[in-house]
């Protein structure tokens, strides 16, 4: 299969890596000349294990190509993937939706034969409705479908994250005339090697998806600031949190991962994640004052450790 990468990010490019491993033709579309030139040089930008040689043995093999035009990455593509980033705004918390929406703009005006266009970038719910809109807008003539496929890579394992994922999460529009079946059909079969090693690949709504992505951060978020609230209790009652968390985690409800003691969460995905599902929850008029509590116990955590 023919796919198009836009963004050659962490996401971006692990994604098109591993798509190119499986046996696809993937062009990878990268704007910023210097991480442009590395890429086509073989010098990776990121730090990835396992990355470097996944790339160069993909791009020997005629497999994987970088290049800064969206036209001739999109042509002939039957999937073409949105993975730009989407940092948050400055106050409110928000995801910065600009250079998604100029992504859309940009494959619209690029298209020729179906395809489907799928958002790889954390996004809001909602976005990849927004998304079938702006296309319509520029090409009303353009036939196509819109799906959202969030990633769920860990920085430092995020090769064998995409071979063996936990699950796959796909989000179709359920509301299209064919309930989604063209897309889900291309999708599949982009996935086919993933139903081979009976990884489950969900097929949903384009709104579940996309807030399944936001859910799942935030509850691992949650896990964490309430071990450290748990550390607080331990040093106030003289019990010892290390063995708290093996007596909780072996608890196989409870599990082990996302159970110590630290600092708090930070890196690029946790706050800007936690931050937007409250704001996403806000603007529904249904709070999740969990994850509220969430943020402020890390804020505070943060501020208790540095005080320390």
């Amino acid at each position: 299969m023919r796919i198009a990468m836009i963004g050659g990010g962490y996401v971006g490019l692990v994604s098109a890596a591993c798509f190119a491993e499986f046996g696809n033709q993937v062009s990878v579309v990268e704007i910023d000349p210097d991480r442009l030139a590395a890429l086509r040089t073989g010098r990776i930008p990121i730090y990835e294990p396992g990355l470097d040689t996944l790339v160069a043995d993909n791009a020997r093999a005629g497999r994987l190509s970088f290049g800064s035009d969206i036209a001739d990455a999109v042509t002939g593509a039957e999937a073409i993937f949105i993975a730009v980033g989407t940092p948050p705004r400055n106050g409110d918390g928000q995801a910065d939706l600009t250079y998604v929406h100029q992504a859309a703009r940009q494959i619209a005006r690029a298209m020729g034969d179906y395809a489907v266009i799928v958002t790889k970038s954390t996004v809001p719910v909602g976005t990849s409705r927004r998304i079938a809109e702006i296309v319509r807008e520029t090409r009303p003539d353009l036939d196509f479908d819109v799906a959202s496929n969030p990633e769920f890579l860990r920085e430092g394992s995020a090769i064998g994250d995409f071979m063996r994922p936990d699950r796959v999460i796909v989000g179709l529009d359920q509301t299209a005339p064919d309930g989604g079946a063209r897309a889900r059909a291309v999708l599949s079969a982009l996935y086919r090697p993933l139903y081979l090693i009976e990884a489950p690949v969900l097929f949903m709504a384009l709104e579940t998806a996309e807030l399944t992505k936001y859910a799942s951060n935030s509850f691992l978020a949650m896990k964490i600031s309430f071990i450290n609230e748990m550390a607080d209790l331990c040093d106030k009652v003289g019990a010892n949190v290390h063995d708290l968390s093996r007596g909780m985690g072996l608890d196989g409800r409870i599990g082990r991962k996302f159970l110590h003691p630290g600092p708090g969460y930070g890196g690029s995905c946790f706050p800007k994640d936690t931050l937007a599902l409250t704001r996403i929850a806000q603007e529904a008029g249904a709070p999740t004052r969990l994850i509220e509590a969430t943020v402020g116990v890390n804020d505070a955590r943060k501020v208790a450790m540095a005080g320390r």
